[in-house]
């Protein structure tokens, strides 16, 4: 892969790298919602949230359509959860040879 190409892996990353966007994300694994239906879910105010889905957006992990005055949004590739159910089996692996370790 090339450094470009690298560059573009790092920017999904970096796009996954807050927890308020991985939260979004994994809210919407069960469908499309708005804002208003995203918002109750997090510690975060309107503004904030969409500035998160502005990002998510951009790197193209959801996209958006208008429903009368509502912004909808869906997750554009199911893959992204693939990388994040990955991520989080590595963590728990981690977590047990941790545990392990100590109990010996």
């Amino acid at each position: 892969m090339t450094y470009l190409g690298n560059k573009l892996i790092a920017n999904v990353f970096k796009a996954l790298g807050h927890p308020t966007r991985i939260q979004i994300v994994k809210l919407l694994r069960n469908g499309e919602l708005c804002v208003c239906d995203i918002l109750p879910d997090l510690d975060s105010e309107q503004s904030n949230t969409s500035q998160h889905l502005t990002v998510l957006k951009n790197q193209g992990i959801v996209e958006s359509r208008k429903e009368g005055s509502k912004v909808i949004y869906s997750i554009k590739s199911e893959k992204i959860y693939e990388m994040i159910d990955l991520v989080e089996a590595i963590i728990l692996n981690q977590i047990e040879e941790t545990k392990t370790s100590l109990s010996k």
